[in-house]
């Protein structure tokens, strides 16, 4: 059950990966888009900027459970590299959880945030206007998968259990520094 967990959560956070990367290259076109109407032709641009603002942001925080998963985030691990191997998985579980926290409250505020856009009618303050609650839609989803990949993150220590790339539970394996 832990394993098929921490399978399905990996490939949910895969799927992210994908469409922050589409929302990323949708960004790049239509920046170059714009430069092309602006610069070229001499035409006003309206919705441009603001779409590549949201794509861009809403792409980071779909790609983030992603760069959890693999490991890919900045991090000092000069500490971890100097302890033993029961107490390295200790301090990332500590980590983990207060990692888990920190995602839950911002999942609640950026919840909160999405609501009051959805219920109120926000729009943003452009001539485009798009309703905010679009662009706000990244914050509870991105957040709500950082949560569950680090529950995936710290059954997989609690249990031995690691999810490796390729999307397959395995045993975790232990390194020495």
């Amino acid at each position: 059950m832990v394993k098929a967990y921490i399978r399905a959560v990996g490939q949910i956070s895969r799927l992210f990966a994908l469409i922050s990367t589409g929302l990323l290259i949708a960004a790049m076109l239509v920046v170059c888009q714009m430069i092309l109407m602006r610069y070229v032709f001499a035409w006003p641009t309206i919705w441009q900027t603001d779409f590549v603002v949201f794509a861009a942001t809403d792409a980071i925080f779909f790609g983030a459970p992603y760069v959890l998963l693999t490991g890919g985030h900045v991090g000092v691990d000069v500490v971890e590299m100097m302890v033993s191997s029961p107490a390295r998985r200790r301090l990332q579980l500590v980590g983990s959880l207060f990692g888990l926290i920190f995602c839950a409250v911002m999942l609640v505020a950026g919840w909160i945030q999405f609501h009051d856009a959805w219920a109120g009618n926000w729009k943003h303050s452009s001539v485009w206007a798009p309703p905010l609650w679009i662009p706000l839609l990244g914050l509870p989803v991105g957040f709500g998968l950082l949560c569950l990949q680090y529950i995936a993150k710290i059954l997989a220590l609690v249990t031995g259990h690691a999810e490796d790339h390729a999307g397959h539970a395995a045993p975790a394996t232990e390194t020495t520094p």
